[in-house]
């Protein structure tokens, strides 16, 4: 690995309005190249909107699917990574020529070069399918890096195959924080009003943001990620309004001893920034760990218990819609 400077951005996007969301992708992106960054990392189906998909129909969704990569924003990120000599990555709804959507993330490089990562764990909507594939890939600087979308790094299984193929970077995007889960001490709710009042009162809905259904949450599990593992994790995520939650940010930059390079919990559209030094993936514990494998004792992990069931179906155990 060479050493490499990237970015995370939070931003809130409006739902259903690609050219709005777009054109936040376009400003971060220029300042990102105004820093030298080489990779910056947008949120998970930033330019679609993501929550309110929950209540639409396949007709409403096709009406706002497109191809990868020959549909227009794969084409319009192609064209900003070009034009700042950066690579750029962001969610969308993808669909296939079958007819297929997916919860899909696309990285466009500079070199003209695109890949497309479809998240292995979708349940937003009972038409997206879950991929099932895993993105590993080079980057022009010839950095390693791979893509898991929210809910596919929660299952370490997928991080740690992806560090068994190389990854170094390890490229994060979601939408979470604020959520409501069945599990009585994971998230929960956070009061819109807070979020529309941020201008006179910005303390209280950052003291959500850095809380138990934010920051507190994410530190639970978020920096194990990289650090069994051995690699960088750029973090990016949706922060405000999303459908009838609040998403609280944290976009979070991690070293691969799992430490914090630079993190922000403003209640607002950000970009942070941070240096990746290369030496740092020197038999750092993560590594030392991976190679002290035996995986003549792991065949346990592949075969089925009988307890497997659909994503879709744990997400909204117990949760009633709108409630």
């Amino acid at each position: 690995m060479k050493d490499t400077k990237v970015a995370s951005v939070q931003f809130e996007h409006a739902p259903g309005d690609k050219q709005a969301n777009l054109e936040k992708v376009r400003r971060f992106t220029a300042e990102a190249a105004e820093q030298g960054v080489e990779l910056v990392v947008f949120p998970e189906m930033c330019i679609t909107g993501y929550w309110f998909l929950r209540d639409l129909s396949r007709e409403q969704l096709l009406a706002l699917v497109e191809s990868v990569p020959s549909g227009p924003t794969t084409e319009e990120l192609l064209r900003l990574a070009k034009r700042h000599n950066l690579s750029v990555g962001a969610g969308l709804l993808e669909i296939t020529d079958e007819g297929e959507m997916f919860n899909s993330y696309v990285v466009a490089m500079p070199d003209g070069r695109t890949v497309c990562h479809r998240k292995l764990h979708a349940f937003v909507n009972e038409h997206i399918a879950s991929g099932s594939r895993f993105t590993v890939f080079d980057l022009p600087n010839g950095n390693r890096a791979a893509i898991l979308i929210c809910y596919d790094n929660n299952l370490f299984e997928n991080t740690r195959i992806v560090a068994l193929k190389g990854a170094e970077i390890l490229i994060a995007p979601h939408q979470t924080g604020g959520c409501r889960t069945p599990s009585p001490r994971c998230m929960g709710v956070i009061d819109q009003s807070l979020w529309h009042a941020r201008g006179e009162n910005r303390e209280a809905i950052e003291a959500e943001f850095l809380g138990s259904k934010g920051r507190e949450w994410l530190l639970r599990w978020l920096p194990s990620r990289a650090h069994d593992n051995g690699m960088f994790l750029i973090f990016s995520n949706g922060v405000g309004i999303d459908g009838d939650e609040v998403r609280t940010g944290n976009a979070m930059i991690f070293n691969p001893y799992g430490e914090i390079l630079t993190e922000t919990w403003v209640a607002d559209d950000k970009m942070i920034v941070a240096d990746l030094e290369a030496d740092q993936l020197t038999m750092n514990v993560g590594m030392r760990w991976i190679q002290t494998r035996r995986p003549d004792l792991y065949g346990s992990l592949a075969k089925l218990t009988g307890r497997e069931m659909d994503t879709r179906t744990v997400r909204f155990k117990g949760i009633e819609k709108g409630s």
